[in-house]
């Protein structure tokens, strides 16, 4: 592995800054959508809602938003779509994690506690001992009605404490396993019994809104870690927060966009919730969001139906979602021939059964874009042995007919409730990204 300079340039640490600000300001999907569309505010795009009309300009940069979690960004090209196509980078908004059930207050022998669900395939244990708290939307009665309100406790609220290892002798040889139902639950206070553990969390919620409690209707909160995202290393070559999946890629995604103002092709920034459990809604990959989106561009520049599938055919999506990162301490876990390193740039991520969409052409046109972009690249495959993951690639590919490669950056404990990845990396990727955008 090369050896990283101990003077990392300004410009690069200073987009990895704003990728750590980015996640700690975006505790759940529905603040990271918040935070993607102030950014697009701040750079002049405008917001459109789905039950009016739309209407489009060359060079009109616009988004709208899908139910508070998903969110698509474009800015139409100035050549015509059936001659260039659309250029279009995926990634999605939600993390694996612990979600707060909707009764979720009980009591215990005097202690309040949460009920959790597991949301997608997070490291549980990583969830043990951390300075925990809630964030997420709740529904707020107004008149005869009702509003989506967003809420963060700031501190932490919750906890998840280890259980002793006099009591788990073996917790060292055979790891920790939490029983979904009976281990997760979070101690949040005291409380006599249900009741009074109920009322306390709705009078917490209430108090953040500033609403009255009769008030609170129901709610999507997640668990996160309050700790801030941070650099480490001897040179701080490395960053740590959570969300990295796939926060790191919206973020590389959404700058790549604000960059280029003039586009000949039509550019999408598409962020999808619900990857980490299958993409099966409204707001996932799997829905109608981007091929709506899409048919409603070419309606509003009038494509006709023929240079519709002209412009699909002439066009390109990169799914972008984090790779595994090659790990020292355990490399019997790696393909031998494809180790992925951190902050070497890129990773093109290739399965045969079409876990991830790439295919030779595929990965060929991403390799042309990041050396135009001087950016280097690396290619990955999973053991064969191994079951792989998948991403909303092979999805939209489908769904749209499309090119389509799979990349992401390399990353350390996937799924972990702290992950770790390269300053380097996160610069190369909104490098090679910009590139897409301009090709």
């Amino acid at each position: 592995m090369t050896r990283i300079s101990t003077e990392i340039k300004a410009e690069v640490k200073s987009q990895a800054q704003d990728l750590l600000n980015f996640i700690d300001a975006s505790p759940s999907p529905w603040h990271a959508v918040d935070s993607v569309a102030k950014l697009l505010k701040e750079n002049g795009f405008k917001p459109l809602i789905e039950n009016q009309p739309w209407q489009f300009k060359k060079n009109g940069r616009y988004y709208v938003v899908r139910d508070g979690a998903s969110i698509i960004a474009f800015v139409i090209g100035n050549q015509a779509l059936a001659d260039t196509g659309f250029r279009i980078v995926g990634a999605h908004t939600d993390s694996p994690g612990l979600r707060l059930k909707p009764k979720a207050a009980f009591s215990s022998q005097g202690i309040a506690q949460l009920g959790v669900e597991v949301y997608g395939g997070p490291i549980l244990a990583t969830f043990t001992d951390r300075d925990l708290s809630l964030a997420g939307r709740v529904m707020v009665r107004e008149g005869s009605s009702y509003v989506a309100r967003h809420v963060q406790f700031k501190s932490s609220i919750v906890r998840l404490p280890n259980l002793a290892i006099h009591m788990n002798r073996e917790v060292n040889d055979k790891g920790l396993v939490l029983n979904k139902q009976t281990g997760l639950p979070l101690i949040f206070g005291f409380a006599t019994d249900t009741a009074e553990a109920q009322t306390q969390l709705t009078n917490a919620l209430a108090k953040q809104l500033a609403v009255e409690a009769a008030d609170i209707i129901t709610w999507d909160l997640s668990v996160y870690d309050t700790q801030k995202g941070s650099f480490w290393g001897l040179n701080e070559e490395f960053i740590a927060n959570s969300q990295l999946d796939n926060l790191a890629s919206c973020h590389a995604a959404i700058s790549a966009l604000l960059g280029n103002k003039t586009p000949d092709s039509t550019i999408i920034c598409a962020l999808f919730d619900h990857e980490e459990v299958g993409s099966e809604s409204a707001t996932g990959a799997s829905g109608s969001f981007m091929s709506d989106v899409i048919t409603r561009i070419c309606a509003s520049t009038s494509t006709s139906a023929e240079d519709r599938l002209r412009a699909l055919a002439n066009s390109f999506f990169v799914s972008a979602d984090m790779a595994h990162a090659y790990h020292p301490n355990h490399a019997s876990s790696y393909e031998p021939c494809h180790h992925a390193l951190v902050n070497q740039g890129p990773v093109i991520k290739t399965n045969a059964n079409q876990r991830y969409s790439t295919n030779a052409d595929t990965a060929a046109r991403f390799i042309q874009l990041c050396k135009s972009a001087e950016v280097p690249y690396q290619q990955y495959a999973h053991r064969t042995d191994l079951g792989c993951g998948s991403t909303i690639g092979p999805i939209l590919a489908a769904q749209l007919g499309v090119a389509s490669v799979d990349v992401g950056n390399p990353m350390w404990a996937m799924h972990s409730i702290r992950e770790s990845a390269g300053v380097l990396d996160h610069s190369y990727m909104i490098a090679v990204l910009k590139e897409l955008f301009k090709s």
